[in-house]
């Protein structure tokens, strides 16, 4: 096919994107973190890479994979050739893990025609689809327009508030072990700890081989921990995680949902107990 098409779901499967491939506004991007590009490194034909390290962050913070300017998220938009009707899927080489941090910027940007790859490239790769050697993107500029939206993104003086006033349900996506103080943050220096009156989700308790499990089983983890209604606030270690369970949650219906940007290295790094 080559119509234009309009994405009505936050997933889509790697059949859907099979396809729908010759869609003539279908916009892949690969939003693997640290993504090497040598002989022997591969993509989904026509994936664009989506630097979220370098290009979609803003590199002057202190903390990595911070939220960039609506200025820089525009132009880094358009460098990829993204149009405002573009239909956007994102994927990344775990299965799912940075590409709902892409889903997340977009929707905090305003736009809404993007899904999420279930199961990224290893499901692409399961499924026996044709693959071709990864390239950096040389096309032309898109006329993407970002408009921020208020409420998407949560700061530090916005955590430490709720946090102290209970005004929001705040849910660490990090693993148990991290969450319960019981292994040592990945990230050298940094205390372990958790963010006081929070709850621990971990992302991975939403996933089966790299893929959502099923909308019933997300529906039922979230329900322990919050009402549809509840303000929350979502949080991992860096702010990549924490999307996954935002993705969860949209899916589950929940509404007022936002993912504190700096998370767990930066409240564990500003906040000493």
């Amino acid at each position: 096919m080559s119509d234009k098409i309009n994405i009505v779901e936050p997933v889509v499967s790697v059949e859907w994107l099979f396809q729908n491939r010759d869609a003539s506004n279908l916009i892949i991007l690969d939003g693997t973190i640290a993504k090497v590009f040598d002989e022997t490194s591969e993509q989904i034909p026509k994936a664009r890479f989506f630097d979220i390290k370098q290009k979609f962050s803003n590199v002057a913070d202190p903390f990595p994979s911070a939220f960039p300017s609506e200025a820089q998220f525009q132009e880094e938009a358009c460098q990829l050739g993204i149009n405002n009707d573009s239909a956007i899927i994102v994927y990344d080489d775990k299965g799912i893990y940075s590409s709902a941090r892409v889903w997340w910027l977009f929707k905090a940007f305003g736009y809404e025609n993007i899904a999420i790859l279930n199961g990224g490239f290893p499901e692409w790769k399961k499924a026996n689809y044709v693959l071709e050697k990864a390239t950096a993107y040389k096309g032309g500029l898109g006329d993407f327009n970002a408009e921020l939206q208020p409420g998407f993104m949560q700061f530090f003086k916005n955590v430490k508030t709720a946090s102290e006033n209970k005004s929001h349900t705040i849910i660490d996506a990090r693993a148990s072990e991290r969450y319960q103080c019981k292994v040592p943050e990945p990230k050298e220096g940094l205390r372990m700890g958790t963010i006081p009156n929070s709850v621990n989700l971990p992302f991975t308790d939403l996933l089966s081989e790299g893929k959502l499990k099923s909308k019933a089983d997300i529906e039922k983890a979230f329900q322990k921990l919050a009402k549809k209604d509840e303000p929350i606030i979502f949080s991992c270690g860096s702010g990549i995680t924490a999307c996954v369970l935002a993705l969860g949650a949209t899916i589950s219906g929940y509404n007022n949902i936002s993912v504190y940007d700096g998370s767990w290295t930066e409240w564990g790094s500003l906040v000493r107990e």
